[in-house]
C-alpha cells in the first residue's frame, strides 16, 4: 500500500510540455535543444508539438529530432488554423497528470517551467502563469512599441472587466493539472487567448504568477494582425457574458 501511494506520488509530478505550431520549423530545433538542457530531475515528461499543418518542414524536422529525443512527439491537424483548438488538442493528447503550454517562437523561457512546477505543487494552487509584468518580469527591449503597449492595454481591459489582479492574465505561458482542465466547462475560444478561457472556465480561484524575461522571436514573422485582436475582443465579449449569466 505504502509504494503505491509512492509510486502514485512519483507519477503526479510528470508533465507534458504542448507547444502549437505554424511555420515554426526554423525555431523548433533551437526550442527542444533548450528543453534538453533543463534540469526537470526526475520527473518524466514529453513535448507534444501539435502543427496546423505549416507544411514547412516541420514533420521532417521532427522526425530527425526523435532518435535523440525519444520524448518529443507531433500531432499534425488538418483541420482550420487555430492555435486554441492547437492547444486544446494537445492537453486532450498529454499523458501527464501536469502540462504546461508554451509558444514556439523562444519567446518563453523553457528554463522557468521547474519553478512552475514547483509552485503548481504547492497546495491549493489551481493554475501557474509566466508572467511579463510582475515584479522581476520583463519584455525584450527590441520588442515592437506598438506590440507592448497592444499587450499592455488588453491586459488592463481584462484586468479591469474580471475584476482579476493577475498582471499577465492573457500569458500563453502556463502550467495547470490536467484533472483541473478536464473538469471544467466546454472550451469555445475564439482566437488565440487560450489562457484567459482556461481560467475562467475551468474556474481556477488559485492563481499564481512568476516572472518571466519574454523575449523576441528567433525566426518567423508574428501571427498578430486585426482579424487575431478583432477576435480577441470577440473572445472578451463572449467570456463576460459567461460570467454574467452561467450559474455553477
Amino acid at each position: 500500500m505504502l509504494e503505491t501511494i509512492r509510486m502514485n506520488s512519483k507519477l503526479d509530478v510528470n508533465f507534458t510540455i504542448v507547444v502549437p505550431t505554424y511555420h515554426e520549423a526554423k525555431n523548433i530545433k533551437p526550442l527542444i535543444k533548450r528543453i534538453s538542457h533543463v534540469d526537470f530531475g526526475n520527473r518524466c515528461f514529453e513535448v507534444l508539438l501539435i502543427d496546423d499543418n505549416s507544411q514547412d518542414g516541420t514533420i521532417e524536422i521532427v522526425n530527425s529530432l526523435t532518435s535523440q529525443y525519444p520524448w518529443l512527439r507531433l500531432i499534425v491537424r488538418n483541420q482550420e488554423r487555430n492555435l486554441s483548438e492547437s492547444v486544446i488538442e494537445g492537453f486532450n493528447n498529454a499523458n501527464y497528470p501536469i502540462i504546461i503550454t508554451m509558444d514556439a517562437d523562444l519567446s518563453h523561457p523553457p528554463e522557468k517551467i521547474p519553478e512552475m512546477l514547483a509552485m503548481l505543487a504547492e497546495p491549493n494552487v489551481d493554475i501557474v502563469i509566466g508572467s511579463r509584468y510582475v515584479k522581476g518580469g520583463s519584455t525584450d527591449k527590441r520588442w515592437p512599441f506598438i506590440r507592448k503597449i497592444t499587450s499592455l492595454l488588453a491586459a488592463l481591459v481584462t484586468r479591469t472587466l474580471f475584476l482579476t489582479p493577475i498582471k499577465d492574465p492573457l500569458s500563453g505561458f502556463l502550467g495547470i493539472r490536467k484533472k483541473t482542465f478536464t473538469s471544467g466547462d466546454l472550451l469555445k475560444p475564439i482566437g488565440w487567448k487560450i489562457g484567459l478561457e482556461i481560467m475562467i472556465k475551468c474556474r481556477c480561484q488559485h492563481i499564481r504568477e512568476i516572472p518571466i524575461h519574454f523575449s523576441r522571436r528567433c525566426h518567423g514573422a508574428s501571427k498578430l494582425n486585426f482579424k487575431i485582436l478583432f477576435n480577441y475582443l470577440q473572445h472578451i465579449v463572449r467570456l463576460v457574458c459567461y460570467r454574467v449569466f452561467y450559474r455553477p
